[in-house]
């Protein structure tokens, strides 16, 4: 009988979930706002789940946009949202839930470069839940990208 595996370090995401990964590749693969989703480095081992957002959606302005998420056997995550604008500029905000020194625990990078942290509630931390909170962010986005164009 071998010996259990020990704990992540307090201070760490620990190992990537690639089973939340698989399951939110599954619910934003069949999305029709999602392009392409890609795991990186591999499906096998995947550490990093990429969603291509559909860019016929946005302003011409707008290049692409994405996610890049993150998630941890700890069930500490990362979403990233960027989009690429075509000057150059990159809009950015992020969720994050791990350990950290500038703020909370589970907290937001603000928009548009994602360098001020605020403290995020969310009413749940289940992987689905958080991924719906988000495309409901994205949407909103989209509303107001429209609205001042």
């Amino acid at each position: 009988m071998g010996t259990p595996p020990e704990d992540p370090e307090p201070n760490s995401t620990g190992p990537p979930d690639r089973q939340t990964l698989r399951l939110l590749e599954r619910h934003l693969a069949s999305d029709s706002f999602v392009v392409e989703t890609e795991f990186d480095p591999d499906s096998y081992e995947p550490r990093l789940l990429h969603v291509l957002l559909d860019a016929g959606r946005y302003p011409e302005s707008i290049e692409t946009a994405r996610l890049d998420i993150r998630w941890f056997t700890t069930g500490d995550f990362s979403i990233h949202y960027v989009e690429a604008h075509d000057d150059g500029f990159q809009w950015e905000c992020r969720w994050d839930q791990h350990p950290n020194t500038h703020n909370a625990r589970v907290h937001f990078h603000q928009p548009p470069d994602a360098a001020e942290v605020t403290g995020l509630s969310l009413s749940s931390l289940h992987p689905l839940e958080v991924y719906s909170t988000v495309l409901t962010a994205v949407d909103q986005r989209l509303e107001t990208l429209w609205s001042t164009q």
